[in-house]
């Protein structure tokens, strides 16, 4: 089976749905629309009983540079950016709801928000050109997810120095930090998460999805701060020449404001 949900290709084999983040030409950036369809994405396998598993991978040159930023600039209006926020966490929120066990296959760039919908996912598989970074002060935001979930898998010092640096690590420090489960070589990151889905798969998916409830119990704590934190740097100064800077290819000129 195979079906398209926007910048989203699915495929279906042997109990395992392969989600190709398909926009190589922007570097898989996740557009405004990618929050809803990923939810749509989500409710579709949910209720497909063939689907065990969940594989998530992006095409081209990297997993996911994160969000458009060039498309924030439509965001004119606080209800606008709120709405852009609601649901953007109300998809982070469905991903991690979500019962059945999900994978992400890493290479290239993980950045933003791509490297927040790894946080959200069960195992993460990278491959040595992986590169892991939430830059979102770089344009006056901090990774609301992030700031969330990260510490769910990540010690506090390590949250905080790629927060407040936006540096990118790789894929052996991530895996140190506790973002990534394994580092493969170069290109093998999809076929050594396909290797573990084929595993996963054989288990019963009730087991499964009871360990993984409990598992992932009181994960939603601070999702409501967190939001609301976001929307409101969206309406910041700083925020908006942030994403002028980027667009112009310059050095931003902060002021705190």
């Amino acid at each position: 089976m195979q079906a398209r949900y926007g910048m989203l290709d699915v495929s279906v084999a042997d109990g395992v749905s392969v989600v190709t983040l398909n926009r190589p030409e922007k570097y898989n950036s996740l557009t405004s629309a990618f929050w809803s369809e990923l939810r749509v994405l989500l409710a579709d396998a949910e209720a497909d009983d063939s689907v065990r598993v969940l594989v998530v991978h992006g095409s081209g040159p990297c997993f996911s540079s994160g969000g458009d930023i060039a498309g924030f600039g439509a965001l004119d209006d606080v209800p606008a950016r709120r709405a852009y926020q609601e649901d953007a966490f109300a998809a982070f929120k469905a991903w991690e709801r979500f019962a059945k066990p999900t994978i992400a296959a890493v290479h290239g760039y993980a950045l933003g928000g791509g490297c927040e919908l790894t946080m959200v996912t069960d195992i993460v598989v990278a491959d040595t050109t992986a590169r892991f970074g939430v830059p979102e002060a770089s344009v006056g935001l901090m990774p609301g997810l992030g700031v969330v979930r990260g510490r769910a898998n990540t010690s506090l010092h390590w949250m905080k120095y790629l927060i407040f640096t936006g540096e990118r690590i790789g894929a052996e420090d991530a895996r140190l930090a506790g973002l990534v489960n394994i580092v493969t070589p170069e290109g093998e990151h999809l076929r050594a998460a396909l290797r573990i889905a084929e595993q996963v798969a054989t288990k019963p998916a009730t087991a499964l999805r009871v360990a993984k409830r409990i598992l992932n119990r009181g994960s939603e704590e601070g999702y409501d701060y967190a939001l609301e934190a976001t929307a409101l740097l969206h309406g910041t100064a700083d925020q908006s020449e942030g994403v002028a800077a980027f667009r112009e290819k310059r050095a931003p000129r902060f002021e705190d404001r």
